[in-house]
């Protein structure tokens, strides 16, 4: 019989996520940002006896009236190399439906598709927040292999990239984030997809500490584009990028991603996710950086209650009406 406790020291759950090989979406900080903009985090570790198997971060946002609250697990939980992995989904399920109640709990596992673990009671999200066809880059490969199985066009962009005397530096100041946030909220304008207000860009930043990787292009002293990414000693996964049209002219999103490689590797990670192949230009791009897509297992949903399908068929009509209202 596994069993549960909660973590509340911050180095504590870092040392355990880490030392399990987990996404940086399990990381405290990553916590701490979704607790500063409506959520609210539970720190969870599993034991077998003494032995810790398994730990997940569950966010916990809640609901309106009869639906009571939803509890979300984003690229956990975290399972211990050759432990059954199914078997602490089904304890964190377990204690959420005791203890956090609601309509149910969505995990959204780092794991290949192919898993053959299963969580009862599972079943296929309608409303997923990840997606599960994504890129997963090896960086234990050496430059010359990389490039090797990339698309040719890709491969000629990212070599013709290292021609050009890039000025690519990791944010570290105030003045260096506002360049990144004016970006980015100069690429949503102009490719029609929303935003959070700046805030929450800052708290991410803040919060993932060593954990975020920020890289910002300048042409000629200026800004033209960044890309951001939270890494944990393991997996690196993209969360952001834009340009203004200077960047988009010169190509630096390849610059860009090539210089993240060598961040991360230099770093040690290994695994290098683009998060998500979605949308026709993104996922074009994201492509070419390998031969291969990978799927992973996807977002699975336990119901907790009665009222779990309805608060999913109202989800995207109250999504849509946010949308209206932000715009």
């Amino acid at each position: 019989m596994l069993s549960i406790d909660h973590v509340t020291s911050r180095s504590e759950w870092d040392a355990l996520v880490l030392d399990l090989e987990g996404n940086p979406l399990q990381l405290w900080g990553w916590g701490e940002v979704k607790a500063k903009h409506g959520w609210r985090a539970v720190r969870l570790r599993v034991r077998d006896g003494e032995r810790v198997v398994g730990c997940a971060q569950v966010l916990v946002r809640p609901l309106p009236g009869v639906f009571g609250a939803l509890s979300h697990v984003p690229r956990g939980p975290v399972v211990r190399t050759g432990e059954s992995r199914g078997p602490v989904c089904d304890a964190v399920a377990e204690h959420c439906r005791r203890e956090i109640k609601g309509v149910g709990i969505t995990f959204e596992p780092d794991w290949p598709a192919d898993d053959d673990d299963t969580i009862t009671g599972g079943v296929p999200s309608p409303n997923p927040i990840f997606m599960a066809s994504t890129l997963v880059l090896d960086l234990a490969q050496d430059d010359d292999t990389l490039l090797a199985r990339m698309a040719k066009k890709t491969r000629y962009e990212v070599r013709k990239s290292q021609r050009r005397e890039w000025d690519i530096t990791e944010v570290r100041t105030p003045e260096d984030l506002d360049a990144v946030l004016a970006l980015y909220r100069e690429t949503s304008e102009r490719a029609g997809f929303g935003i959070h207000a700046d805030a929450y860009y800052r708290d991410v930043h803040a919060e993932l500490g060593d954990h975020s990787v920020l890289l910002l292009a300048r042409d000629e002293g200026t800004p033209v584009a960044f890309l951001w990414i939270a890494a944990s000693d393991r997996t690196g996964i993209d969360l952001y990028g834009g340009s203004n049209d200077a960047g988009r002219k010169l190509l630096a999103n390849y610059a860009l991603k090539w210089r993240a490689i060598h961040t991360l590797r230099d770093r040690g990670v290994t695994r290098y996710d683009l998060n998500g192949l979605l949308g026709e230009d993104v996922s074009h791009f994201k492509r070419g950086f390998s031969d291969h897509t990978d799927e992973l297992v996807g977002s699975v949903d336990v119901p907790f209650s009665v009222w779990y399908t309805a608060w999913h068929r109202a989800l995207p009509a109250a999504k849509a009406v946010l949308r209206r209202v932000r715009r």
